[in-house]
Formats: C-alpha cells, sequence, structure tokens
C-alpha cells in the first residue's frame, strides 16, 4: 500500500484547488470578468500561479506514483511534500512580484525532476 504518496498527492491537489479559489476570488477584487485572462497584474499573477501548478502536475503526478512504485512509498512522499513547498513559496513569492517567482519554482522543479530521474532509472534498471 502507497498511503503515504496517496496522502501526498491528496495535498497536492488540495493545493491546486486553493489555488483555483485563488484565482476566483482575484476576479472578484480587481473586476476581471470571466473569459477574461489579462487586465489587472495581481490577476494575471494569481492565473499564472494556477495555470502553472496545472501544468506541472502531469509531470508531478505520474512520477511521484512511479518512484513510490519502484523504489520507495516513503521517499517518494517526502519528496512530494518538498514539491508542495515549493509551489507554496512560489505562490507566496509570485502573489508579490514577479521576480519573486524563482525560489519556489527551483525548488519545486527539483523536486519533480529527481522523482522522475528516479522513476525513470529505477524502471529501466529493471528492464536490464
Amino acid at each position: 500500500m502507497y498511503h503515504l504518496t496517496a496522502l501526498v498527492t491528496l495535498l497536492a491537489i488540495a493545493f491546486y484547488f486553493f489555488a483555483t479559489i485563488n484565482v476566483s476570488r482575484a476576479r472578484a477584487r480587481t473586476g476581471i470578468k470571466v473569459p477574461a485572462t489579462s487586465g489587472h497584474p495581481d490577476f494575471e499573477r494569481a492565473f499564472r500561479i494556477q495555470v502553472n501548478t496545472l501544468e506541472w502536475m502531469p509531470i508531478f503526478l505520474p512520477s511521484l506514483w512511479l518512484f513510490a512504485i519502484y523504489i520507495s512509498d516513503a521517499v517518494a512522499a517526502g519528496i512530494g511534500v518538498v514539491w508542495i513547498a515549493g509551489r507554496i513559496v512560489y505562490f507566496i513569492g509570485y502573489s508579490q512580484a514577479a521576480a519573486k517567482r524563482g525560489p519556489g519554482f527551483a525548488v519545486q522543479a527539483l523536486a519533480a525532476i529527481a522523482l522522475w530521474v528516479g522513476a525513470i532509472g529505477a524502471v529501466v534498471s529493471r528492464l536490464v
């Protein structure tokens, strides 16, 4: 069973849901009407945080699960928590200014890459 990885998956989805709700709140605060996706810097940053998180989910989630299956549930979950922490730092920084998004982006990207490299390495090693 992969209880820890399942929990991290649910936390990642909860963070994405939070980012999505934040876009709705930013629309209300800034007066940006649907379907517009531009018009106020605060809204645009909230929107980009949500979309960027969505862009990383197909990289993160399969890598997380394959790492858990082929290597370790606990290690995958630990790296997954680092990914979520990176997304939170990205959210906080980017909410303040686009130039402040870098550190959180780097943390989450390195965590996702570690999961992917570990997963592909484990799969390939079993094939040879």
